[in-house]
């Protein structure tokens, strides 16, 4: 019988911690913050992206064709969540799929729900995360008077764009993509940028980036790593076969074999490391101070001794969840898998799910699971193994638990940590 790839931390019962109820103390030992990605329209969406991670949800999870949260389980979500946090500012997250399917009376609803429960002396911000397609004036006049942000997934120019990013029917979407982008500056809605590095796109790095910066003209850039096992639709991460999981640096480690780990359309870890290494020069020498790049804010940050600015580089994680149509509460956005699942905000208190034995113990996971290939490496500090759901390699010891990206952030590390250190004296108080 092969052996499979488990993780212990899922077995664990969902037993709330003693943070899960707020300290109502003179001064309180602890205050709650946790970050929550609803998918009230489930994994609906309007495009087929090749490389998408989150269509298959439909089958996987049983969705109904046009899911959609319903009226009582969209108010308990956005009560709770409200009630679970501690602190003055409050970000929701709408996402997908495509949200923008649910249509704009859906939304008004949402903000009228924020509003209602809205505690005084709090403020409530909303980022909303779209292929741009359904944007109107209308969404846009609504966007605007809300505050929402707006995540605009876009993945260089056309030729770049339109090679993972199409219709259903293979039609290209750039046209319509930049369509939405006109409307949102005609309403000055501010809105970022979100690129999906792929095995294309990836050697392109200074179109790609060149274009976000000087046509869309965004001053904040998330590049995200396009990396899926070929199981994704079925196997949850950290549930692999044993048998399946290859060395690094060999011929399987990398897109385009036969017997590759990952799907064609992952990006090769070589390019991602000299995507970010042609792009963090750009950066530096023209755009240093004028626009953020996700990688490159948390590294400046993290060298400077601060706490890593986004998840992946983290060295824990669990405080970024996501919840489903239904009120399906899952460890992360990127664990939307049954054995992930928390359980449903109907039955347990989301506070109760978010700061649990089992979620605590899936987010300290992160560090406690690194092999000691990882526990040697110089930038570990920069890295702590990137997410745990791109851990698909063996180490040339033969330890599981590696990184498929490894190669690449080590390259871009070597080359950037000495900036790095350069910038953080500039900018230390």
């Amino acid at each position: 019988m092969k052996r499979v790839y488990t993780s212990d931390t899922t077995k664990l019962a969902v037993v709330p911690l003693k943070t899960a109820n707020k300290d109502n103390s003179a001064t309180p030992a602890y205050v709650r913050d946790f970050h929550v990605m609803a998918k009230p329209g489930g994994s609906k969406c309007n495009i087929d992206c090749q490389y998408c991670f989150y269509l298959h949800k439909e089958e996987l999870l049983a969705q109904p064709h046009q899911a959609k949260m319903d009226d009582d389980t969209l108010e308990e979500y956005i009560r709770s969540y409200i009630e679970s946090h501690d602190g003055k500012e409050i970000v929701f997250s709408w996402q997908g799929g495509e949200p923008t399917l649910l249509g704009l009376d859906y939304f008004r609803k949402i903000v009228a729900l924020q509003q209602r429960y809205q505690p005084a002396g709090v403020t409530i911000q909303n980022d909303l995360q779209t292929n741009g397609l359904l944007l109107n004036d209308e969404w846009c006049e609504f966007l605007k008077k809300h505050g929402f942000l707006v995540g605009l997934s876009i993945d260089g120019p056309r030729k770049l764009h339109d090679k993972y990013r199409v219709t259903r029917s293979g039609k290209p979407t750039f046209e319509r993509v930049m369509k939405a982008v006109e409307l949102l500056r005609r309403y000055a809605v501010p809105f970022n940028a979100l690129t999906v590095i792929n095995r294309h796109n990836a050697k392109y790095p200074l179109e790609v980036y060149r274009f976000l910066v000087d046509e869309l003209g965004v001053n904040y850039i998330q590049f995200t790593p396009c990396v899926e096992p070929k199981s994704y639709q079925k196997n949850a991460p950290q549930f692999w076969n044993v048998n399946d999981i290859p060395m690094l640096n060999s011929v399987e480690s990398r897109p385009g074999h036969p017997q590759s780990v990952v799907m064609d359309w992952s990006v090769d870890p070589e390019d991602w490391g000299q995507f970010l290494i042609t792009v963090f020069e750009e950066w530096v020498n023209n755009d240093f101070g004028k626009v953020l790049v996700n990688l490159f804010e948390t590294a400046v940050a993290q060298t400077m001794g601060y706490p890593a600015q986004i998840c992946v580089m983290a060295e824990f994680c669990g405080k970024a969840l996501a919840i489903e149509h239904d009120g399906s509460v899952f460890s992360c956005d990127h664990f939307v898998y049954p054995e992930y699942k928390l359980g449903n905000i109907r039955d347990i208190p989301l506070n109760h799910m978010v700061f649990s034995v089992r979620q605590e113990a899936f987010g300290m996971s992160k560090r406690d699971s690194l092999p000691d290939y990882c526990r040697r490496c110089p930038h570990l500090k920069l890295c702590w193994g990137e997410c745990p759901k791109n851990r698909l390699l063996k180490t040339p010891e033969g330890e599981l638990g590696l990184n498929y990206l490894c190669s690449g952030f080590r390259q871009f590390f070597d080359y950037a940590s000495p900036i790095l250190v350069g910038i953080s004296r500039i900018l230390q108080p």
